[in-house]
């Protein structure tokens, strides 16, 4: 069991040594290079991941070819076409790593199964799905509500010194704006 998201889960819940032993069992630990991807758009996402080590963005390209990246996953964030894991139905995004990321995932079948015996688990994973949904929430009121700048200062403050890990085009895709218009920005900040 990674001691990083054994620290994570207990966070919310606690778990007895045997739940521990158990929940081992149901997790596999897989390494990504940089540039592969972890789900693809059109295809049904098999896992829930962790992010042990690394960085991956979260995207969907639209019918024109454009990419539109909706979240960033680094160290101890979860990372999946949520809605195609929890209804085992085609990708909407494409979850592709920025580095070679190490992740611990979770198959739809082993979750099922762990809610099963660890029924704490159940209620750990619906602390994490809502917490996302807020924050899924929160990010549309933002993106309708604030400033380009504003974006920006808060998703400074969202992900502490990721910017030196994320070109700075993945970036303003990610707020919505052009690259020219992000350096304008960050000049401005300097």
């Amino acid at each position: 069991m990674n001691t990083n998201l054994l620290s994570y889960i207990k966070r919310y819940i606690n778990l007895t040594e045997q739940e521990i032993t158990v929940l081992s069992e149901h997790v596999k630990i897989r390494t990504y290079l940089k540039g592969q991807y972890i789900v693809q758009q059109g295809e049904v996402c098999k896992y829930e991941s962790f992010v042990i080590s690394g960085c991956a963005k979260t995207f969907f390209i639209d019918t024109e070819g454009n990419e539109h990246v909706v979240m960033f996953a680094i160290e101890n964030w979860w990372t999946a076409d949520l809605g195609s894991f929890i209804t085992q139905e085609p990708a909407d995004y494409n979850v592709q790593c920025l580095e070679k990321t190490t992740v611990a995932q979770f198959s739809h079948e082993s979750l099922e199964l762990l809610y099963a015996q660890i029924p704490q688990l159940e209620r750990f994973f619906r602390i994490i799905i809502q917490k996302a949904y807020v924050a899924s929430q929160k990010r549309i009121v933002r993106n309708f509500s604030l400033t380009a700048k504003e974006r920006y200062l808060n998703f400074r403050k969202q992900y502490r010194d990721i910017e030196q890990r994320v070109p700075q085009y993945l970036i303003a895709s990610y707020l919505g704006i052009t690259k020219q218009f992000l350096s304008k920005i960050r000049a401005e900040l300097i």
